[in-house]
């Protein structure tokens, strides 16, 4: 019998590997940034188009390569980080594994130009798919070039799994964010579509901080700073009134490497504990250290996961850290035992000595003196000595005494009853199951279950709605209809109000804003990190508009309703934010035109986001339920 295993090619082994260790545009950018932060650049330009789908360029001043090093480069397990086995844990570059150039080199169009600072000439390789098609001598600056086109040109299934531009462009925004806030010391550049996206010079960790998110992020961050022999914090919280809904603010370094971990992040949300509003994610910006035989960063094939020796400690040290910040920056409150502010002398007052107070007896006074007696008609007024003076009034008039007002009403009441007795026959009144007896017009229709549910009566039984999904689904097809057909109405603000987004977001919303202007939204101006909002839709409040419109771009960011237009996943990300939330109280009209409008919409049986609306039961099953 002939044999059936066999040793598989390497171009196939390197697309097995590119499933794991390439998974998007992103996975390319990360690999190379952190390539060349290993190579000691100082200057580091990123440049992407159409998310990196068509291509990402990593270009810098490193060290460069030899011709021997720039051809082995691209060979399963060829690395320059380690040497031997227990260099695993002592890692102090990135990625280690030597599969990623090789898996990359394997699924996509790749260009190599690189030179080392004492060679005259440098090297120019090209390679399509694993396939070597010319490695040149070039006339190059020192550096290295790193393009790679046409991402998995030559495996369309995995292509096909490529989200939208938005989606891929927000991983790719991710991992640039990440290298660069861990290397404060190096000139990032990020160049998207030809458009200068990032420009971020050498500077400290909070400088780097707020040219990444701008606006008034400098206004948010408290400073965080530890020192123990297990660990070494550095870094910036975020202020609890400036909490969001989504965790996109919030960044672990360990050792320079970017990392997860829920474990420290339930650390980070102790010490927010009773500062926050229950679903608020705070921001924050932390750097620790700890020596490297304590961790293993070889858990995850993105090194993205840690395994620390002694997680107990680093959560009590990194939450007391946290909330000692938040507590010395009178960001929480804190007991104090040695001073009161509130007893603090003002300033107009130090000087001044305090006066004796005078006190003053009346010596006339007498508790045990018999009171005046009362006399009636008179008003009387009480005097400092105890005493009493009358103002005297007239005299009322007479009135009729109380007898005379029940004279004949024994006589009326006898002849009342006798009428009822003659006119009205008994009739035997049989007990009722309640005692109130309402009508079929004021009896109440529908009536809501835990805040939650809008329970109304119908012919067959009883309809059970779920009030946030059937909003969602009224307000959908509200601003669809608003976008398709007309404009919507829109009230406009006294004064614009100016809105803070970083760069990214800034950007995305300038290409919403022809489909926000169809539902209500007015810009005045744009700024390089703000906005100013001049008209809001109708249903909305102005307090609410910074929320929903970071849910906006959220939403976008995330992919949301990816297969479908621009427009629809806006009237959906709308929907979602301004429609009534589980727990709020509707009164008897609101519930009532809750349902109307359900039933009046095209497709009331779902919400935007597929899930049921509503559900019935019928007489049959409530009977089934009281025969068991």
């Amino acid at each position: 019998m002939s044999s059936i295993i066999q040793l598989l090619p390497d171009h196939v082994a390197n697309q097995i590997a590119a499933g794991e260790v390439v998974q998007r545009p992103a996975s390319v950018v990360k690999e190379l940034l952190e390539n060349a932060v290993d190579a000691k650049a100082t200057d580091i330009k990123l440049i992407v188009k159409d998310a990196g789908k068509t291509l990402v360029q990593v270009i810098d001043n490193g060290i460069g390569m030899s011709v021997t090093d720039a051809r082995l480069c691209f060979e399963r397990h060829a690395t320059s980080k380690i040497r031997h086995a227990e260099d695993l844990f002592a890692i102090h570059t990135k990625g280690f594994r030597g599969e990623a150039l090789a898996s990359i080199a394997s699924i996509a169009h790749v260009e190599l130009k690189t030179r080392q600072e004492q060679d005259e000439l440098g090297t120019h390789i090209i390679i399509d798919g694993s396939k070597f098609i010319a490695q040149d001598p070039a006339v190059l600056p020192k550096g290295t070039s790193f393009a790679v086109k046409n991402l998995f040109f030559n495996i369309p299934a995995r292509r096909n799994f490529l989200k939208s531009d938005h989606v891929e462009f927000r991983h790719v925004m991710d991992e640039f964010h990440r290298v660069a806030l861990a290397h404060p010391n190096i000139h990032f550049t990020l160049i998207h579509n030809g458009s200068e996206m990032f420009n971020l010079p050498s500077s400290n960790y909070r400088q780097r901080i707020v040219a990444i998110f701008a606006g008034k992020t400098n206004e948010k961050l408290v400073p965080v700073t530890e020192e123990t022999d297990l660990l070494s914090i550095q870094g910036f919280v975020g202020k609890p009134e400036f909490a969001k809904k989504n965790k996109g603010e919030q960044f672990f370094f360990v050792n320079d490497r970017f990392i997860r971990s829920s474990y420290l992040h339930h650390a980070v949300l102790a010490a927010y504990e009773g500062l926050m509003r229950e679903g608020m994610q705070p921001s924050y910006f932390l750097y620790l250290q700890v020596p490297t035989h304590s961790i293993d960063i070889n858990i995850h094939p993105t090194k993205t996961e840690i395994k620390f020796d002694d997680e107990q400690a680093l959560y009590a040290i990194l939450r007391s850290a946290v909330k000692h910040s938040l507590g010395q920056f009178n960001v929480a409150p804190i007991l104090d035992f040695e001073r009161d502010p509130n007893l603090d002398t003002p300033y107009d007052y130090q000087n001044k000595t305090a006066g004796t107070p005078a006190i003053e007896v009346d010596r006339n006074y007498n508790p045990f003196a018999a009171e005046a007696p009362k006399q009636r008609g008179t008003d009387r007024t009480t005097l400092g000595s105890g005493g009493y003076v009358g103002h005297h009034f007239s005299k009322p008039a007479a009135s009729p005494t109380w007898e005379s007002l029940y004279v004949g009403l024994k006589h009326e009441a006898e002849a009342f009853d006798n009428a009822m007795t003659q006119v009205a026959p008994e009739v035997e009144i049989a007990p009722s199951l309640f005692n109130s007896q309402e009508t079929e017009s004021t009896t109440q229709k529908t009536y809501q279950l835990q805040r939650k549910y809008v329970v109304s009566p119908i012919k067959s039984g009883l309809m059970l709605i779920d009030q946030n999904r059937a909003h969602q689904r009224i307000l959908y097809e509200q601003y669809l209809t608003n976008m398709t057909v007309h404009k919507a109405a829109s009230q406009q603000l006294l004064f614009p109000l100016p809105l803070h987004f970083n760069p990214v977001e800034l950007h995305l919303l300038h290409e919403l804003q022809d489909g926000l202007q169809t539902v209500g939204f007015s810009f005045d101006r744009w700024d390089s990190d703000c906005v100013f909002v001049s008209g809001i839709p109708i249903t909305t409040s102005e307090s609410t508009i910074v929320q929903l419109l970071e849910e906006i771009v959220h939403a976008f960011q995330e992919g949301l309703s990816d297969s479908y237009s621009q427009n629809d996943t806006l009237a959906k990300s709308m929907a979602r934010s301004l429609a009534v939330k589980n727990g709020a109280c509707l009164s008897d009209k609101e519930m009532d035109a809750l349902v109307n409008n359900l039933f009046a919409c095209k497709e009331p049986n779902i919400s935007p986001f597929q899930k049921p609306t509503f559900i019935t039961l019928s007489m049959d099953e409530i009977d089934k339920k009281f025969n068991l």
